[in-house]
């Protein structure tokens, strides 16, 4: 079981620890099914680059990043070396702590 915990870049979000997330779930998955807003234009299947985030903590925890996920990060708004797609930020086997900070996403207001 894993604890995730989402930061937040907008103003007047405070950080969300979540316990008890079972691997095999996406980081996307696990903010939505707890009502963290994380935008999926795509529907999740790695084809735009919506759904960036920044993991500061725990990497070693998520399956590795691929040359698509990453074509894809070079199209976000302001990546980073700790870039990564929700979609792609599988929990994988085991437990552990997993830090994220997601970027501000009123910037996808009115698509």
């Amino acid at each position: 079981m894993y604890t995730v915990k989402f930061n937040f870049e907008q103003s007047g979000l405070e950080p969300v620890t979540l316990e008890g997330i079972k691997p095999g779930y996406s980081l996307l998955e696990v903010a939505l099914m707890n009502d963290i807003e994380l935008h999926h234009n795509c529907g999740g299947v790695c084809a735009c680059s919506t759904c960036h985030l920044y993991v500061n903590k725990g990497e070693g925890s998520l399956e590795e990043l691929s040359d698509r996920e990453e074509d894809f990060i070079d199209r976000a708004v302001n990546p980073r070396l700790n870039s990564r797609l929700g979609c792609q930020c599988l929990l994988l086997e085991g437990s552990g702590a997993v830090e994220v900070t997601l970027p501000d996403q009123t910037q996808f207001l009115g698509e």
